[in-house]
């Protein structure tokens, strides 16, 4: 079996090392050169044209979707396999014709299947349909889209209205017909007249609607606490610990993201 010249683009040293070890594991691949950024990343794989490129979506300045437009109108060859921390785009994202898509963290056996899927497109000769400018014209205007949703709100704070970033929000509730909305620094309401309101312009992938009555950032969760008939409480990592409940139609989700 013929090793897959691969070059692995991440602008984590970590994650390379880690997809790196991973690679080696498979077996049959070998990792001709990394990147950290999509400008190196151009640069190596026309240095090397290798086989297969393993590609991050989310990297600053040039993302994972533009390195791979510019390698087509380039006329590289190379396989694609992109890698992804969010995966509520992923599905229409990757109908374009890249051989794969990875969740991190990156999971052994579905990186096996990735690298096989590589090699018998390559066996097949590339029979597939081609990937064209339009396709990736397409895959950045849903990342902008997706951008879009990471945006400030304003939370009223006494008579002030204080703006922040999306991704500080820790947690919001309803009180009396209320909003309330809690950071790491300030708790205040939300000009938002529902949690359906705010929840809309927020990153599915990051912002549950984990109850009725309340929203978290699951990046902000400090501890899970199991509570009875198989439920939990969720405590955050805002000054005060608060305390959160899951409804019972969100315990699996729950269960089955975290793998409790």
């Amino acid at each position: 079996m013929e090793h897959l010249r691969t070059v692995v683009v991440d602008d984590e040293q970590l994650a390379r090392d880690e997809l790196c070890f991973l690679l080696e594991q498979v077996g049959g691949v070998e990792v001709v050169a990394q990147a950290g950024n999509g400008v190196e990343a151009l640069r190596v794989i026309e240095e090397h044209q290798p086989e297969l490129v393993m590609l991050d979506v989310q990297m600053p300045g040039i993302t994972g979707f533009e390195v791979a437009r510019r390698l087509l109108q380039a006329g590289v060859e190379s396989e694609l396999v992109f890698v992804t921390a969010f995966d509520q785009y992923a599905i229409e994202a990757f109908e374009v014709n890249a051989v794969d898509y990875l969740l991190k963290p990156v999971e052994p056996a579905r990186l096996g299947t990735a690298v096989d899927r590589v090699r018998r497109r390559l066996a097949a000769d590339r029979g597939a349909k081609p990937r064209t400018a339009e396709d990736f014209d397409r895959l950045l205007q849903i990342l902008s889209d997706r951008q879009d949703r990471r945006e400030q709100l304003a939370i009223k704070v006494d008579e002030r209205f204080l703006l922040i970033h999306s991704d500080e929000l820790i947690h919001a509730s309803v009180e009396d017909d209320v909003v309330r909305v809690v950071t790491n620094s300030l708790s205040g309401t939300s000009n938002y007249r529902t949690l359906d309101e705010l929840q809309a312009r927020l990153d599915p992938a990051v912002f549950w609607r984990v109850h009725r009555s309340h929203l978290v950032n699951i990046n902000k969760i400090k501890e899970i606490v199991p509570w009875f008939s198989r439920n939990y409480i969720l405590k955050m990592r805002d000054q005060k610990g608060t305390k959160i409940p899951v409804s019972r139609s969100q315990t699996k989700r729950l269960r089955d993201y975290l793998k409790l």
